[in-house]
């Protein structure tokens, strides 16, 4: 499985994730084509190869076509959505009232949006989930707002469902939070590692007054995940909200790489001019050093894990939960045992379903259980890829599943229930009947 390495040496924002992705090599055009999934208008992604302190990198900028476009240039030659990406409302306004972005930086000028159309983190992630991308996006791209949301609301005392972003941030992050996701998936979906993040310094002018950096958002986001930062001296905000939601969502582990062999080499630019280092992001997409020379031809796919921590259910609810849950569709359920705090003996459940099911299996376990809460995380599978034969023995035909490798049977598994059938039906044991299931397997598709 391929490796993308992040370095936000110099901090991290959507554009700059973004750019780092496109120089990469994801394609602009597919990356364009797939966010027009999401029906939103009055965007388009300008994405141009530049130099930023003589790095050769992909500057990626979403305009927006209406009078509110925040990407225009400033005085100082900084862009709004390079300085600061979150655009949230640090609360809700009644109408009429003006409406300050939630962290504005410095230098920006004072926007008004009096008459502006706003969307909340529900009606974002409806959008998302309505569309037709992959679930892969899906969940990806709704899990990053949700850490933006969570962030914001805890600061200002709200609900994560009542944050609203307004128009010009709404469509501005959806493109950058998105299209990352969509990104990576053309990449081939690898794991994310990252270096240590490097915020910067100083102070940064928000809505609520002169705040230091890190600003109230991003500092939620980083401490939520317990992720590790450095400040450095550069006196201005190098991590935006964004950037650190898309590290807090994506990321595995931070630290040095290991074990990497480099493939290529991407720069994401922004636009400010930096005093001690370039604002650029570098990604890496390395390859692991045992690749073989010969891929395995395995079938691969993603399922959400749901799991929860039990000491208060009794058994007959617990039994009675596992044949539910597979009847509804989960892939596998099982639990575990374990010892919980205060020395308690408890139950660990565990729910596997496809991640498009995760919501409504989460819902099941929170119902039906004595649950409080459910952890989720999504994993890859490699799978044999798997066919049938049936055999016929003394007692009669028996359906083998056969699990494949490189085109050679490495797992056989006559099929229980028409074993134990002829099994009764002869007085013979079960396993005899499977035994001479195993022994009739024709010649070349014996186990091995």
């Amino acid at each position: 499985m391929n490796t993308l390495f992040l370095e936000p040496f110099s901090g991290i924002s959507g554009d700059m994730f973004l750019g780092a992705l496109l120089d990469l090599g994801v394609d602009a055009d597919a990356l364009q084509c797939e966010l027009a999934k999401l029906g939103v208008s009055g965007w388009h992604l300008h994405a141009e190869r530049r130099t930023k302190s003589g790095l050769s990198g992909i500057w990626a900028n979403v305009h927006l076509d209406h009078a509110h476009d925040h990407a225009h240039s400033h005085a100082d030659g900084h862009s709004h959505h390079d300085e600061h990406d979150d655009h949230l409302h640090d609360h809700p306004h009644p109408a009429g009232h003006s409406h300050g972005h939630a962290h504005e930086p410095e230098h920006e000028h004072e926007h008004e949006h009096k008459h502006e159309a706003h969307r909340d983190f529900a009606d974002i992630r409806a959008l998302i989930t309505a569309s037709p991308l992959n679930a892969w996006v899906k969940e990806r791209a709704i899990a990053v707002f949700a850490r933006l949301a969570a962030a914001e609301g805890k600061i200002h005392g709200l609900p994560p469902e009542e944050v609203h972003f307004h128009e010009v941030g709404a469509v501005d992050s959806i493109v950058d939070i998105v299209g990352g996701c969509i990104a990576l998936d053309l990449l081939g979906r690898p794991r994310v590692l990252s270096a240590q993040v490097v915020e910067g310094s100083g102070t940064v002018r928000c809505a609520h007054g002169l705040l230091p950096v890190p600003a109230p958002a991003t500092l939620e986001i980083l401490s939520s995940r317990a992720i590790p930062f450095t400040q450095c001296e550069e006196p201005n905000e190098l991590v935006t909200p964004t950037g650190a939601a898309l590290l807090a969502e994506l990321v595995e582990e931070f630290g040095p790489l290991r074990d990497a062999v480099v493939q290529r080499v991407g720069y994401g630019l922004g636009t400010r001019d930096n005093r001690t280092r370039p604002n650029v992001l570098r990604a890496w997409l390395c390859l692991p050093a045992t690749t073989e020379a010969i891929p395995h031809d395995w079938q691969t796919d993603t399922v959400a894990v749901l799991e929860t921590n039990l000491d208060d259910l009794s058994g007959e609810v617990l039994g009675q939960f596992l044949p539910k849950a597979l009847a509804a569709g989960a892939l596998d359920v099982f639990h575990t045992p374990i010892q919980m705090k205060k020395n308690r003996p408890g139950v660990l459940l565990t729910v596997l379903c496809t991640p498009a099911n995760a919501d409504r299996f989460t819902e099941m376990l929170l119902r039906e259980t004595s649950s409080f809460g459910v952890r989720r995380t999504l994993t890859e599978r490699r799978k044999l890829r798997r066919e049938f034969a049936v055999v016929s023995t003394a007692f009669g035909d028996v359906s083998v599943k056969l699990g494949l490798l490189d085109g050679r049977v490495v797992q056989a598994a006559p099929e229980f229930e028409p074993c134990r059938l002829l099994a009764e039906q002869a007085g013979v044991p079960v396993r005899v009947v499977i035994e001479a299931a195993l022994r009739a397997l024709p010649a070349g598709a014996g186990v091995g």
